[in-house]
Order: structure tokens, then C-alpha cells, then sequence
């Protein structure tokens, strides 16, 4: 009964995330008009940069500490992509038309709010450094792995990018931005979570289903393989104990919708990366509770 307790209080904590999700989708099955688009391109170049550079420049943790979640966060990335590539080829699944669907997570939409669900301010600071590296990598080498990628902005060009860089530099010469900056920072960046939970809930309503059950292979995949190399890219760049759970609760998360709409683009498995995408994400809702005690969050103690 003491498991059931702890479950069910946990699942408590994560229901405001859920509401806002159920918002979304239920917005989408009513068919009630949603700019998809607007709040795509305002969360990707407005919102989450503002967010990314605020807590960047005021995170009390230490440049080493956030350099060394960044490099983790390459390596486990790098991990999660070759043994997804193994894994794929030995199912008999197109490696370049899925590798991007099975080795990113929603480090976004669900990343953020839930890793600062689970480890409060200093675990949002690091998983927003996670989330700079990842989005960087699969907007650059993920997105280069599909077989056709014409059109596709010049990576360098990402405000997300652009963001962390100014961080980085104002921490490394000690510059304090004005104080007004930081403040509008801080109100733009307030917006992002909602905003990428009611995107995620709406764009979760519009998937079709017609790729359910190589969908669930490639999600199983995605959750499995991303909790074990983050937790594995976290012990071998020594991070803290605190910080491998955040970064192995970060690799864990379910498929990016980013992906599938890559995917629905640039490939024929659309619809497998759409099933991908809803059984992951489903998956781990129910799981998270579990995966909160599993990562150590200070939640479930």
C-alpha cells in the first residue's frame, strides 16, 4: 500500500502537466481553431531562447559543472544514436528513416517541466543546458541523417543557438546584463512551458494511428535505450549522482514531435514515427512516477 501511496502522490505532482496536455488535445479533437504554426515558430525562436539565456546567465551552478552536463549531454546523444542504429538494422527498420525518431526526446515539451518537477531550479538549469546541446545536435547532425533534407535553414542560424552562446560568453566574462533585459528574459521565458505542453497536447490529437505497432517498437526503444545512455553517459563523464538521474530522466523522455514531423516530411514512415511519438509519450505519463524514483528525484523520497 506504502508503493501505491507513493505512486499515486507522485502522479498528483504530475497532473498540472497533464491538464495542460488534455487541454491541448481535447482543443484538437474538437477542431477548434489552434495556430500550430504561431506557437511552433514563437516557442523556437521567441520563448525558448528567452528562457535558455535567462536561466543560463542566473543558474547558481558553476561553469564546470555546466560544461561537463553539456559534454555528457553529446556523448549520451551519441550513445543513444549508434545503438539505436543497431538496434533498427537488426529489426529489419530503415536506419535513416527512424534513427531520429528513436535516439532524440521531447527534452522540450515534456523535458523541461518535468525534470523541474523532479529536481527543482537546479535541475531545470541543467536540463536546460541538456536542451540547448540536444536541440543544436538534432536540428544539425539528427536532421542530416534523413534521407532527403532540401530546404532545411541553415542550423547556425538557430536563435535557441544564438541564445546559449550569449549565455555562455556573459558567464565566462562575468557580465551582468541590465537589469530590464533580464526581466523581459525572465517574462518571455515564463511563457514556454505552456506553450510547448498545449503544442505537444494538440499536436498528440491530430496523429493518425495507422503506425501503432512498429510505432510501439520504435518508442520502447526510444524510452529504453535513452534512460540507460543517459545514466550511462552520466557515470562516465562523472557527473554527481543528482545530475546522471537528471540526465538519464532527460534521455528517457518519449519521441520528439519534432521528429515526426520530419519524418512525415522527409520520409515514408510518417506514420510510424506518429505511433512512435503517442505510445511513448502515453507510456511514460503512466511511468513517470516510477522513473522519478527510479532517477532519485528528491520527489519520491
Amino acid at each position: 500500500m506504502g508503493v501505491f501511496h507513493i505512486y499515486f502522490s507522485l502522479l498528483s505532482l504530475l497532473a498540472p502537466l497533464v491538464v495542460v496536455i488534455g487541454v491541448g488535445t481535447t482543443w484538437g479533437k474538437l477542431g477548434h481553431p489552434f495556430p500550430a504554426q504561431f506557437v511552433a515558430v514563437l516557442a523556437t525562436t521567441v520563448t525558448t531562447p528567452a528562457l535558455v539565456f535567462n536561466t543560463l546567465v542566473t543558474t547558481p551552478l558553476s561553469n564546470e559543472i555546466m560544461a561537463s552536463v553539456a559534454g555528457a549531454g553529446v556523448l549520451a546523444l551519441g550513445l543513444c544514436m549508434a545503438v539505436s542504429a543497431i538496434a533498427l538494422k537488426l529489426c529489419g527498420l530503415p536506419v535513416r528513416k527512424l534513427l531520429q525518431t528513436t535516439a532524440f526526446p521531447n527534452a522540450g515539451n515534456l523535458g523541461l517541466p518535468v525534470t523541474h518537477l523532479a529536481f527543482g531550479d537546479a535541475g531545470l538549469s541543467t536540463s536546460i543546458a541538456f536542451f540547448a546541446v540536444c536541440s543544436f545536435i538534432q536540428h544539425t547532425v539528427g536532421v542530416r541523417t534523413l534521407p532527403s533534407v532540401q530546404g532545411m535553414p541553415a542550423p547556425w542560424k538557430s536563435p535557441i543557438l544564438i541564445a546559449s552562446l550569449l549565455a555562455v560568453a556573459c558567464r565566462l566574462f562575468g557580465y551582468t546584463p541590465p537589469e530590464w533585459i533580464m526581466e523581459s528574459a525572465r517574462l518571455l521565458g515564463s511563457m514556454t512551458v505552456p506553450l510547448m505542453l498545449l503544442g505537444l497536447g494538440h499536436a498528440l490529437a491530430l496523429i493518425p494511428a495507422a503506425g501503432l505497432r512498429l510505432g510501439g517498437l520504435v518508442g520502447g526503444m526510444r524510452l529504453v535505450f535513452g534512460l540507460a545512455t543517459g545514466a550511462a553517459a552520466g557515470w562516465l563523464a562523472g557527473l554527481p549522482i543528482e545530475m546522471i538521474g537528471n540526465l538519464a530522466l532527460q534521455m528517457g523522455m518519449p519521441c520528439a514531435v519534432v521528429s515526426y514531423m520530419y519524418a512525415r516530411r522527409y520520409t515514408d514512415m510518417g506514420d510510424t514515427s506518429a505511433g512512435a511519438v503517442l505510445i511513448s509519450t502515453v507510456v511514460f505519463l503512466v511511468l513517470a512516477p516510477l522513473l522519478l524514483w527510479l532517477v532519485g528525484s528528491p520527489v519520491a523520497r
